[in-house]
């Protein structure tokens, strides 16, 4: 029978808070339930509630040292709470800093100077830790990499939540490969944020022989992700995650633009969304799309993420090492390979039925 699934966070914030708690909330429901964000209640023989997390690494003073359910709560924290979990027994351990502190994050971020950085990977291997879900900021190319490499010492499947290229860098999928653990991502994609939503209307107007020209996404939010993201220096990777995702629906380059735009403090955890496509179809028919999404953010990923450590479980259990490329197509912005959503969801079940291998 399965057991669980036992998890490290790297990053205690907004996105893990929503992870934590929604483990919490959806632990007690029944196999035939329908939850939203969710592709099944039971996945390959594991539910929300078996995911446990042993193991959390921050550097704000506010949350190191605190339990994980309290550090989830703390500043700046600002995502709606719609669970309370009970006291996990997991402290947050101080984590190394490198890049992982921005010019603006830096006034609101204060780093714990009471600990030293924990050795990670003794760490995870003290928690038996067996996947570790990285949630650092956007532009942390340096410590995301440490962390990567820190879960190969210590025997643990990787997941990257964030927009480096570990799963879909043909160098770090040969070393998970060589190391016999499997790694999935990169830049986790909302159940319907942005990206995934860019991308189906895009393809929509291309399967419906529409000639798309023109197109932007423009992104604003008020919580550190968006006031990290102000510092142009860090978009680098997340940029070219973001577009790369709605590029490969079409099978033609146009012009594109894609990106966050602006920090508003008070929206907290809400982001807004434009998109704005420009195409023609018969006749040389001019047509213009422009949508506006409004969302909570850090919800929106955490049941996608839900199904990620548990498919990240299954391999773990069926010995398959490196890159899992059909999760990492439904989840992930900048996977190993790119696919339409409808395709990633049936390669993801055909997955879970062990059909197919990654």
């Amino acid at each position: 029978m399965p057991g669980r699934v036992r998890t490290a966070l790297v990053g205690v914030g907004n996105c893990a808070s929503a992870l934590v708690q929604g483990v919490h909330f959806y632990r007690d429901v029944p196999d035939d339930a329908s939850v939203p964000g969710l592709m099944h209640v039971n996945f390959g023989g594991y539910r929300p509630g078996e995911i446990e997390f042993v193991a959390a690494f921050d550097v704000n003073e506010k949350k190191v040292g605190l339990d994980l359910s309290e550090a989830i709560f703390q500043e700046p924290n600002n995502l709606r709470r719609f669970c309370i979990p009970p006291r996990l027994g997991v402290s947050v351990q101080r984590g190394p800093i490198l890049d992982g502190v921005g010019r603006y994050l830096k006034p609101v971020v204060k780093v714990d100077r009471r600990q030293r950085p924990a050795s990670v990977a003794h760490a995870l291997e003290e928690a038996n830790a067996e996947v570790v879900v990285c949630y650092l900021p956007v532009g942390s190319e340096r410590a995301v990499r440490l962390y990567a490499n820190e879960a190969l010492k210590a025997g643990c499947a990787f997941v990257n939540a964030m927009p480096v290229f570990i799963a879909s860098d043909p160098e770090w999928q040969n070393r998970f490969t060589e190391g016999g653990l499997p790694v999935a991502g990169d830049d986790v994609m909302s159940q319907i944020g942005a990206t995934v939503l860019h991308k189906s209307i895009v393809k929509l107007l291309a399967d419906r022989g529409v000639r798309v020209e023109e197109s932007y996404q423009l992104n604003i939010g008020g919580d550190t992700d968006f006031l990290n993201m102000l510092e142009e220096e860090r978009l680098r990777s997340k940029r070219e995650s973001k577009t790369s995702a709605v590029k490969a629906m079409l099978p033609y380059a146009i012009s594109l633009r894609i990106g966050p735009s602006d920090y508003v403090e008070f929206l907290e955890n809400k982001k807004i969304c434009y998109i704005w496509v420009k195409g023609k179809y018969f006749g040389d028919t001019p047509v213009t799309i422009d949508v506006k999404l409004d969302v909570h953010d850090a919800p929106n990923s955490a049941g996608v993420m839900i199904d990620v450590l548990r498919a990240a479980k299954l391999a773990l259990d069926r010995g398959i090492s490196g890159p899992l490329t059909s999760i990492s197509s439904y989840a992930f912005k900048h996977p190993p390979v790119q696919a339409p959503y409808t395709t990633a969801k049936e390669w993801v079940e055909e997955f879970i039925q062990g059909k197919r291998k990654r």
